[in-house]
């Protein structure tokens, strides 16, 4: 895999880059711009030696979503000038048509912007818009590669999509991985590759069916497993305690052999929320775990689970955490900001957070790049869905594709 650091001569080439800024808006304003902020030390690097660079991003699940929004607020941010892509860019339905690689003028190679001025950054077009998107349509893969000279992965987020952008763009274009793409591999690597011992994965959120391989993999790696979040549930459940009305997935397989692993780790109690009072009013309280009632609803870990697992986190060197320990949507928010403070005051250890839910809960002054170093040995991911399969996998499609 090649980096964007062996690249030579950029002034006059176009590069394609492909990022992930799908955040997370209310109302046109942007509540989250992490991953648009950690892609920015890669396009200043490009911008700077000359290159013309098309960013190709998705937001949203269909494609219907505007932009503008995002390139509002990366302008802002960056203080690029930014123009963007007409919607004249539309793909055959037959074969892809013979196109000039390059830098090719004007509606045959779809590259007209909108706007008169000669702009830092281009946009293209939300790429969901394009049924060969999620396709990975190669015709559109390869339609898509005639506007640039060059191929840069700035999306680890979703790298490990099969997606035209992400798999296909390397087929057709030289290749290469960006700043923070790189970082990801490097920092996620660690817990897999020669860990840190005494060495705590913590795992929380839902999506048991995802989390499993993982549970599995680093009861194996890991001295200590702590599990929270709704994950906790089918253990508990499985170990005979009533949950109450607590959220239940399908395990869908015989975990009897991970509750005897002498490395998982459960809590002790629970903060439950009871639905039953007059009028429709609720209630909260901590509970022992053998103390929930049918009528409950566990909302977090308890105080008693955050002590023991603050003992084990000052006894690591290495700490993985992914997902937070509580239904934080829901009123569930204090266990993990909690133990996400006491993580972060700690010194001389190694710390790798998950990405997804688990970022929104960072400290921002860990998040903002030129606070980085005051936690040096911190590494927040840019992934969700992409995070998980390659703390499974030990790679990626959109990785695998760059290594060609």
């Amino acid at each position: 895999m090649k980096s964007i650091k062996q690249l030579k001569n950029l002034k006059g080439k176009t590069v394609l880059l492909r990022v992930d800024f799908n955040v997370p808006i209310k109302n046109g304003k942007i509540l989250d711009d992490f991953r648009i902020r950690k892609a920015l030390p890669t396009i200043k690097f490009l911008e700077k030696r000359g290159a013309k660079i098309i960013l190709i991003t998705h937001l949203g699940k269909d494609g219907s979503e505007s932009l503008a929004p995002i390139i509002r607020h990366f302008s802002k941010i960056s203080g690029f000038s930014v123009g963007m892509f007409s919607s004249t860019f539309e793909l055959p339905e037959g074969p892809t048509p013979s196109l000039p690689r390059g830098r090719a003028q004007g509606r045959k190679s779809g590259r007209e912007y909108a706007g008169k001025h000669n702009p830092d950054i281009y946009f293209f077009e939300n790429i969901r818009k394009f049924p060969g998107e999620e396709k990975n349509d190669l015709r559109f893969a390869k339609r898509l590669a005639s506007l640039g000279d060059i191929y840069v992965n700035e999306a680890f987020s979703v790298s490990h999509r099969k997606h035209a952008s992400v798999v296909g763009l390397p087929k057709y274009l030289p290749s290469y991985a960006g700043f923070q793409l790189e970082a990801e591999i490097k920092n996620l690597s660690k817990v897999f590759k020669n860990p840190k011992h005494p060495f705590l994965y913590i795992a929380g959120g839902a999506k048991f069916a995802t989390k499993l391989p993982l549970i599995k993999k680093y009861l194996r790696l890991a001295d200590h497993v702590f599990v929270g979040g709704s994950l906790v549930n089918i253990f508990l459940k499985e170990k005979g305690y009533e949950i109450g009305k607590s959220l239940l997935e399908n395990a869908g397989c015989d975990i009897k052999f991970i509750l005897n692993n002498i490395k998982l780790i459960l809590p002790t109690d629970v903060l439950i929320e009871n639905d039953t009072i007059s009028a429709g009013a609720k209630s909260v309280s901590l509970k022992k775990i053998n103390e929930i009632k049918k009528s409950e609803t566990i909302l977090d870990v308890g105080d008693e689970s955050v002590k023991n697992l603050e003992e084990l986190i000052k006894k690591s060197k290495l700490i993985l955490w992914n997902g937070p320990l509580g239904r934080y949507e829901n009123g569930g928010a204090k266990a993990t900001k909690r133990t996400m403070n006491f993580l972060l005051e700690q010194k001389g250890k190694e710390i790798v957070i998950g990405g997804g839910d688990l970022t929104s809960l960072v400290p921002k002054k860990f998040l903002e790049p030129r606070n980085y170093k005051l936690k040096p040995n911190l590494f927040v991911s840019t992934g969700g869905g992409a995070t998980l399969d390659f703390l499974v996998e030990g790679t990626l499609p959109g990785i695998k594709a760059l290594t060609r």
